[in-house]
């Protein structure tokens, strides 16, 4: 059985390991986000499960957005910004329990609503958001032009 703990350091446990297989990046790039991360912690939350053994095994990030959020009603709304678990602890139910810590603490900060998104190619993600609840509510292509 997995347990689920808040995130509050750069320091824990496996933090920086599964953010780095969720987004490959520079590495001190990642510990400056995780410490803005941990400053605000009114905004953002972070979460991760670890095996018995104390194994971690996947975490999910969330944050209030009080901007436009596609597809939602109210504001502010709690975001999953990343979602992950390891690939030898997949089929778990370990994201369905992430994502749960993520809705109660939405729920404390006075959301209603929990919104996310993904690549319109990520079939393997949509159909995560499904089995966990999630309904789509629209696609977007982005544009961008360059000023010269």
């Amino acid at each position: 059985m997995s347990s689920i703990k808040p995130c509050t350091s750069v320091e824990q446990a496996g933090w920086l390991q599964l953010r780095m297989a969720l987004w490959p990046a520079d590495r001190a790039e990642h510990l400056q986000e995780m410490q803005e991360l941990c400053a605000q912690a009114g905004r953002y939350a972070q979460f991760l499960a670890y095996s018995h053994l104390g194994e971690p095994q996947g975490l999910v990030e969330v944050a209030l957005r009080s901007d436009c959020v596609n597809g939602t009603e109210s504001s502010p709304v709690g975001f999953l910004e990343g979602l992950y678990v390891d690939p030898a602890f997949r089929k778990q139910g370990i994201a369905a329990l992430l994502v749960q810590a993520a809705e109660q603490w939405a729920k404390r900060q006075g959301c209603t609503e929990m919104a996310s998104d993904a690549l319109l190619e990520n079939t393997a993600s949509h159909a995560m958001h499904r089995a966990l609840g999630f309904e789509e509510t629209e696609r977007v292509v982005y544009f961008r032009k360059l000023l010269s």
